[in-house]
């Protein structure tokens, strides 16, 4: 079989088994979109130990930056002087900023996996009923981005390294 055919077989067999977990056993202990986040990460990086460093840190502290500009966000007084759209803009903006300007760092060197953390912490926070909230942001419940989100892309990254190890298997025992 060549690469790209076990990596397809192993993508699918994985991916499966993501899915069963999800809606199944797991289901709530982890969000599968921002698993295949991760997942797709590590192959766009290189696929390999440095690959798997870089996006478990960079996505995580992306997910750290944005959970503290959520924060920040639901915080903002509602008769603010500025108001509360630009308020959010300009956190967003420093937030951001700040979280490229960590790249200097070479731990933190890797923007797009640490964007990626970043996105899918505002669209968790976002996109579920009750999650923006000072309460759950601030609290230590498996609602709390820092948790969920975080494991959910740490998991993504281990069905990642666990596809490519099963498709060069899938590739040695047909060529063997």
């Amino acid at each position: 079989m060549n690469g790209l055919s076990a990596l397809s077989v192993s993508i699918g067999l994985l991916g499966g088994l993501a899915t069963f977990l999800a809606v199944g056993p797991l289901s709530g202990v982890f969000l599968i979109w921002a698993l295949t986040i991760t997942w797709a990460a590590y192959f766009a990086l290189g696929a390999n130990d440095e690959a798997a460093i870089n996006t478990a840190v960079c996505s995580v502290f992306g997910v750290v930056v944005a959970t503290y500009a959520a924060y920040e966000i639901v915080t903002i007084s509602p008769d603010a002087a500025l108001g509360f759209p630009l308020m959010a803009a300009i956190i967003v903006a420093a937030t951001v900023t700040a979280m490229c300007l960590a790249a200097n760092i070479k731990a933190l060197a890797t923007i797009p996996a640490t964007v990626l953390g970043y996105s899918a912490t505002f669209g968790y926070v976002l996109q579920t009923p009750g999650i923006l909230s000072t309460e759950v942001l601030g609290s230590v419940s498996w609602e709390n981005p820092l948790l969920i989100v975080s494991f959910s892309l740490v998991l993504g990254l281990g069905f990642g390294i666990a596809s490519n190890k099963l498709a060069a298997k899938l590739t040695t025992i047909t060529e063997g």
